[in-house]
């Protein structure tokens, strides 16, 4: 039989604003999660060499970003030299799966106690800085139906027939939960980043905007129709041709926020735990991983949440909370239309990735840490994590509190 992966804690940095003048600029990468492993071993009184192996997801691991940052992060951190690291790239779901490969690892009993998590430093390390298809190999787009997320989103939208009013409608949601949230102190797993003084660079997060409303939404300016001029939007169009036209509807006011930040999640046996006095806060229940047609690309957390449920043997009635990242305002809509949502009360309840941000490798990482804090404050005992994916894919995570 295999071993409960429990999950004893979840720690993550604020967001900060992913520029040149944003909080987090000044900190490397390696800095955040250093600061991350830091707190994980002091809230915990864990002994480091007890842990497997670590795992990070990150986007752009280039520059800053590069060397393996899993492992270089955490020697950066004074932890024991006997515990491995590696990063792992899976767009960006890449921090939920770095926890499902965790879990995964606790499951199978060769592993006993496993980090994962994920860094995206995206002020320092913009996105499009690995290269790839986009830049060098057109064909290889056409053959594959690779096109930016942002067309697929509008694309998304189009088929949907989704109003720009309904989408920075969501827009508004999100920024003022994701503010109600934070001023309240309800993200109990956010860690401050300090200075090598101690000197605070940045305790909350940076980005949110709870004070926005639907006229100044309504002056923002399309973000991605000249890309789809540019040819991905004929792609598109090839791959669906009762589209007559791609309507341009998302704009910086409704898409997820570009940000800097990190997240860790200590995951482990339950055997393990009781021997290191670690608390178990929830445990994993299952998790699925799918593709979809990668030029429309963003539909896949529904497929992904529908794989999760059947494989727990449970029903989405028995979801007490669900984390949609926000990678745009028609992902989660679409989800719940797919899902037969009629109503948000249990769909990210203190926000998301359009006011929090999307700080691409962590994101996943942080939605768990956000839905056990959510979980524990409510009283509530299950959730679900998912998110759409670059290239077409879809990811989902279902935890139950202990």
């Amino acid at each position: 039989m295999s071993n409960e992966a429990i999950i004893f804690d979840a720690v993550r940095t604020p967001r900060g604003r992913g520029r040149k003048d944003g909080a987090l600029n000044e900190v490397p990468p390696i800095e955040l999660l250093a600061t991350l492993f830091r707190a994980l071993r002091e809230r915990n009184k864990l002994s480091t060499g007890e842990v497997d192996d670590v795992i990070a997801g990150c986007v752009m691991p280039v520059g800053d970003q590069g060397a393996d940052i899993a492992r270089s992060a955490l020697l950066y951190a004074g932890w024991d030299q006997s515990v491995p690291g590696f990063q792992i790239n899976r767009f960006c779901a890449s921090g939920l799966e770095a926890v499902t490969l965790a879990a995964e690892k606790v499951r199978s009993g060769w592993s006993d106690l496993v980090v994962g998590g994920g860094v995206e430093s995206m002020s320092r390390v913009p996105m499009m800085s690995d290269g790839g298809p986009y830049v060098g190999q057109p064909l290889a787009n056409l053959d594959i139906n690779l096109v930016p997320q942002g067309v697929a989103a509008d694309l998304l939208a189009t088929i949907e027939g989704f109003s720009r009013e309904t989408l920075d409608e969501f827009s508004i949601r999100s920024q003022r939960l994701a503010g109600k949230a934070r001023d309240s102190g309800w993200f109990t797993s956010v860690v401050p980043v300090k200075d090598r003084n101690g000197m605070m660079i940045l305790e909350k997060d940076e980005a949110i905007r709870p004070d926005v409303d639907m006229a100044a939404l309504a002056k923002l300016k399309v973000s991605f129709q000249q890309m789809a001029e540019f040819g991905f939007g004929a792609v598109c169009l090839q791959n669906w041709p009762e589209v007559e036209k791609i309507r341009y509807l998302h704009t910086p006011g409704n898409s997820s926020g570009i940000v800097d930040g990190a997240a860790l999640v200590l995951v482990g046996s339950a055997a393990k735990g009781k021997s290191l006095g670690l608390k178990a806060r929830a445990r994993v229940v299952s998790a699925a991983v799918v593709g979809v047609e990668p030029s429309l690309m963003l539909h896949g957390p529904a497929p992904a949440s529908r794989q999760a449920l059947k494989k727990a043997g449970m029903q989405l009635s028995d979801i007490d909370l669900i984390e949609c990242n926000e990678a745009f305002a028609a992902v989660p809509l679409r989800f719940m239309r797919d899902m037969g949502i009629d109503d948000m009360d249990t769909l990210n309840v203190n926000g998301g990735a359009i006011a929090l941000g999307h700080p691409l490798g962590a994101t996943g990482a942080m939605l768990v840490g956000q839905a056990i804090d959510e979980l524990e404050r409510r009283g509530k005992s299950t959730a679900l994590i998912t998110l759409c994916v670059g290239l077409g894919m879809g990811q989902a995570l279902i935890i139950e509190r202990v």
